[in-house]
């Protein structure tokens, strides 16, 4: 059995504002930093053997504390980055469902097959990509304890496949900013040990 804790990078200026980051390259902001800072702590004496990031900044930034605490280095990996939300990115949904209708309903119907146009990502694709990575961070650590610093359309993912919900289906579980989401893996049976834990943020 393979035990991955992933945790969702702290929190952003764009997620006070329930703007879509996707791809868009944005730092943590105080409250954030604060996350992160306490992420280290946490994991300050506990074990494991790996550490992997999504390369965005506020992934890295988040991961950073949680590196020194292990004594591990950060494995930053491009596989772990959320979905690309194409021309909505920077946008809250208002601005979408004003300038471009059919992405707005998309988003609201979740579409599993709609990329976004301007390099967008559909779900399906997005979550062939999360699957296909942590089968292979599986793989490679089998039997072993990893910490993945990711998004929070990445758990998403998760979620979803642990309890096998298709992806148009609601989202009406929490996946908090520096959350810890502890998930053990074997072979085909995926199970969640703890979800959307926030007690060492204080």
């Amino acid at each position: 059995m393979t035990r991955i804790c992933f945790v969702r990078h702290g929190e952003t200026d764009w997620n006070i504002e329930r703007r879509m980051q996707g791809h868009i390259d944005l730092p943590l902001n105080a409250k954030g930093e604060e996350q992160a800072q306490a992420l280290g702590r946490f994991f300050s004496g506990q074990q494991a053997d790996a550490l992997y990031s999504s390369d965005l900044l506020r992934a890295r930034q988040t991961a950073q504390p949680i590196a020194d605490a292990l004594q591990r280095p950060m494995n930053v990996t491009v596989a772990l980055r959320e979905q690309h939300f194409g021309r909505c990115e920077g946008k809250v949904f208002a601005e979408i469902a004003a300038l471009n209708p059919d992405d707005a309903q998309a988003l609201i119907s979740r579409d599993p097959d709609y990329a976004t146009p301007g390099g967008g990502e559909s779900r399906r694709r997005h979550e062939a990509r999360i699957l296909g990575c942590v089968a292979g961070l599986v793989s490679a650590h089998c039997g072993r304890t990893l910490v993945v610093v990711t998004h929070g359309g990445v758990l998403d993912v998760i979620y979803r496949r642990v309890h096998g919900l298709p992806s148009d289906a609601p989202r009406d579980y929490p996946i908090p900013n520096a959350g810890l989401n502890w998930v053990s893996i074997a072979a085909d049976q995926w199970l969640i040990e703890r979800w959307g834990e926030t007690a060492h943020l204080g």
